[in-house]
This record gives C-alpha cells, sequence and structure tokens, in this order.
C-alpha cells in the first residue's frame, strides 16, 4: 500500500561523504512532487570542499577496495540486493512521491529490475572472460588482465532515479572501482536513502554520494584530477559539456544521450498488438523515456486504422496520482518540462498539416499534467519528429516502402533504441540489420534483461549499461608479458 506523507519514514537529505552522512554546506534545493507541485524536502548541495572530499575518499577506497576478491565484492553486491528488497516498499514509495509515476508501477515494475540487476553484477564480478594466455612469442607467455579503473564519477537522470543509481553502481562496484554519484538535484531522495543502507555494507569510501546542480556540482566533480572515469545518463548537450571537461585529462568516459525511438510498422503487422505495444511502451512513466516508442513510421495500408485505434486506446490512459486507483501514468517532472513539452504539441499544430487525434492538452488542476497525446500527418522534416520531445506524445507518419521506412528511421541524430513490427520474420530481421540503433526490438518495445547490453550509438552516446558489456566498460584491458 502506498504509504501517506504522515505515515512514511523521514526522507534522506543528507550525503555520503567517506562514510559519514552530512547536510550539504550549499545552496538548498526545493525537492517537488510532481502530482501536486509542493515541496516534500529541501536537499542543501555539496560545497566544493565536500566534493573534493569525497574524490578523496574514494581515491583512497581504492587501494583496498581494488584488491578484493570478486567473490568479496559478489557478497557485498548481493547483501545490498537484498536490502533492496526488504525495503521495497519503501523505496518504491520514495520515488513514486519524488518523481510523480505511479506507486503500483514503481513497486512491480522497478524495484525488482533494480534489485536483478545488483544480483546479476554480483555474479558478473566472478565471470569475466579474456584471450587465454599463451606463448605468442616463443619463450614470452602473454596473459590479459581486467583491471578496475579508478575513481568513477557518475551522473544521473531524474527520470529513473533509483534504477539509473544500480545501472551506475552495480557494474562500477563489481569490477573494483569506487564511485562518487550525484543523483539529479530534481530526484535525489532513493539515491540517499540507497547511500544510507551501501554505508552499512561497503567500507566507507567505496560509495559517495553529492547532490545538487551540473553547473556548481557536477562540473567540478568531473574535473576533478584524481577522477579516473565519467558516466552520464542525460541530454546530448549534457555529454557534449562533460567530453570536453574529460578531454582536458584524457578521463574516460560512458554515455547514454537520449533517444527518439523509431517504431516501423508494416502492413501485415498485428494491428491490436502494436496498438496494445504503444499504448504502453510510448507513454510509460510519462513519455518521460529516452527508449519510449514515440516515432511511428506506418505503411500506407494500414496507416488509417493505426491512427485511429491508436487515438482510442491513448484516450483510455489513465493519468493521476500516485496512489489513484488504476493510474497509469503520472505527471511530468516539472512545469518547465511541461512547457517545453506543450510548446513542442503547439508548434505541430501550427505547422498546418498535422492532426492531434487525442490528448494534446495540459490537464487543469495541481500538478504537471499532460495529457497522453497522439499527434497524426507527420513528416520526416517535422521537428516532431527529429526532436526528442520526452513527454507522453506519439507522432505518426505514412511511409511508402521497406527502404523508405529504413532511410527515416535512420535519418536521425539519434541511435538508442528502435522497433520493428511485421508477421514476417524474415523481413523484421533484415531491416534490424540495416538500423542503427543500440537495440532493436521486433514486435515488441522496450523490454530491458539484464543479461543483454543497453546503450547506444551516434549521438545517442557509447558504452553500454547492463550486461558483461557494461562490466568491461568499468575495467582497463592490461597485456602482461613474463619473458620465460
Amino acid at each position: 500500500m502506498y504509504m501517506k506523507a504522515n505515515t512514511a519514514p523521514a526522507l534522506p537529505t543528507e550525503l555520503l561523504i567517506d562514510g559519514q552522512f552530512v547536510a550539504g554546506e550549499g545552496r538548498s534545493e526545493a525537492i517537488l512532487n510532481p502530482a501536486t507541485g509542493q515541496p516534500i524536502a529541501h536537499v542543501p548541495e555539496a560545497s566544493i570542499e565536500q566534493i573534493n572530499r569525497a574524490v578523496a575518499s574514494a581515491h583512497r577506497a581504492f587501494d583496498t577496495w581494488s584488491d578484493t576478491t570478486p567473490a568479496e565484492r559478489s557478497a557485498l553486491l548481493l547483501k545490498l540486493a537484498a536490502a533492496i528488497e526488504t525495503h521495497g516498499e519503501e523505496f518504491a514509495h520514495i520515488e513514486a512521491l519524488n518523481c510523480g509515476k505511479p506507486y503500483a508501477r514503481a513497486l512491480a515494475d522497478e524495484i525488482p529490475a533494480i534489485v536483478d540487476c545488483f544480483r546479476f553484477f554480483a555474479g558478473a564480478a566472478r565471470c569475466m572472460h579474456g584471450s587465454a594466455a599463451n606463448e605468442y612469442l616463443p619463450g614470452h607467455t602473454s596473459l590479459i588482465r581486467r583491471d578496475p579503473v579508478g575513481v568513477v564519477a557518475s551522473i544521473a537522470p531524474w527520470n529513473y532515479p533509483l534504477m539509473m543509481a544500480a545501472w551506475k553502481l552495480a557494474p562500477a562496484l563489481a569490477a573494483g572501482n569506487t564511485v562518487v554519484i550525484k543523483p539529479s538535484e530534481q530526484t535525489p531522495l532513493t539515491t540517499l536513502r540507497l547511500a544510507q543502507i551501501a554505508a552499512e555494507i561497503f567500507p566507507k569510501g567505496v560509495v559517495n554520494v553529492v547532490c545538487g546542480r551540473g553547473e556548481s556540482v557536477g562540473q567540478p566533480l568531473i574535473e576533478h584530477p584524481l577522477v579516473r572515469m565519467v558516466s552520464l545518463t542525460g541530454d546530448i548537450a549534457t555529454g557534449q559539456k562533460i567530453l570536453q571537461a574529460a578531454a582536458k585529462t584524457m578521463k574516460r568516459t560512458h554515455l547514454e544521450l537520449g533517444g527518439k525511438a523509431p517504431v516501423i510498422v508494416f502492413d501485415d503487422a498485428d494491428l491490436a498488438e502494436v496498438v496494445e505495444g504503444v499504448r504502453t511502451f510510448g507513454y510509460y512513466n510519462a513519455g518521460q523515456d529516452c527508449t519510449a516508442a514515440c516515432r511511428i513510421y506506418a505503411g500506407a495500408k494500414i496507416y488509417d486504422r493505426l491512427v485511429a485505434d491508436l487515438s482510442s486506446a491513448v484516450s483510455s490512459i489513465r493519468a493521476g496520482g500516485q496512489d489513484e486507483e488504476g493510474v497509469e501514468i503520472g505527471p511530468l517532472i516539472t512545469d518547465r518540462q511541461r512547457s517545453r513539452v506543450a510548446s513542442f504539441v503547439e508548434r505541430a499544430m501550427m505547422a498546418g498539416h498535422m492532426e492531434v487525434t487525442t490528448g494534446g492538452k495540459v490537464r487543469a488542476g495541481a500538478g504537471f499534467f499532460y495529457e497522453p497525446t497522439v499527434i497524426a500527418g507527420a513528416r520526416q522534416e517535422d521537428e516532431i519528429v527529429r526532436r526528442e520531445v520526452f513527454g507522453p506524445v506519439v507522432s505518426v507518419t505514412r511511409f511508402a516502402d521497406v527502404d523508405q521506412a529504413i532511410a527515416w528511421a535512420n535519418d536521425s541524430d539519434y541511435g538508442l533504441a528502435s522497433s520493428v513490427w511485421t508477421a514476417d520474420v524474415r523481413k523484421a530481421m533484415r531491416v534490424a540489420r540495416k538500423l542503427q540503433y543500440g537495440c532493436t526490438w521486433i514486435n515488441t518495445h522496450f523490454m530491458l534483461a539484464n543479461e543483454m547490453p543497453h546503450g547506444g550509438m551516434k549521438s545517442s552516446g557509447y558504452g553500454k549499461d547492463m550486461s558483461m558489456y557494461a562490466l568491461e566498460d568499468y575495467t582497463a584491458v592490461r597485456h602482461v608479458m613474463a619473458k620465460l
């Protein structure tokens, strides 16, 4: 059951630095409930001195943490996973309260995936692969090591705060790195609660949490000379800034920078499955998802029926507060984000050739709600097709043939996720091979497994979350050769 504000435990607001919980010494940030627009907590951000202490702590801890065995790190990650599972309802409550998302969805969808992420990397830490040792030169034996990089600065986004913290912490810690993580200044609460649990499990300095804005906390964190790697999930502009900062000291970077997922629907696709899939995966988390099924390309014969049936289905999506009965999606994260989404729809309507077939309005009343929206008649050159809206808005564009669908899908700066819908599996596989995206789903969308990698191409960044590939990203490949 969703915990009401007067029965919930106190919300965490202190930073974790060198095993100690301390109040931030910088500007206080009001943390809002997006469903009401009202503050639920105030979190002071870290000062420059506190950032330096956090990095220094992680640097000191690296010497001993990197010497632990994979089995030792695995045991602690499993302990953390069990603790998150035990406190699952509390985590889901805080996440729902801070992000505005339905409590039931946070509890049923996100918490099990987060627990499984830590459990997967607990096992992966003990199963690193590499080339076999051998005498590749006569009289010399070569072997490959995969060693931790050092101190990792992780910058997490506001759409899935706890999930993204898990995606960053689990592989970094499993590989033997230490971490200073900065959650979004808008949604720090579950990461701060995670810090309280992690501090009881890991040696001091292995995990540090600092809060604050990008320019005042994120920038000095990633520029710190003792930070060896920067991991970001965010937008392209932030990724570009991080690359510029990292270039000064040649830091390793790991970037997931958004998406604009094409959904190619061929005439032979199962229409009911497509509608159900887009209704779910185009609007999950109010569309605030880099992989959202938001850019539909429909074959000429199925286009009209798809627009009609999808519009009808989307009009039935129930938006509301975190604990409302049957609620499917919540509000947008801030009033500013809602205004941004609304401006995309307004400009689309001004173009003259597009039609809002459902939604398209700000919902009256408290909170940052925007109606789930379908825009039909979109063209390839339209802004609504080319730019990431990051809200509950899906566009539909008619295509003429397979080649045009592939060309339009690939004609994007983004390259994170995509999907193909058809009854012809051979056609699906041919199209999937041509798509320039880190992930392509066939007859589904937005299905993730910790065993499989998630990450982009082109301006969507590089590096993988989840899977053994993520563990590799957080390690350095080293060659050791001995003369016999």
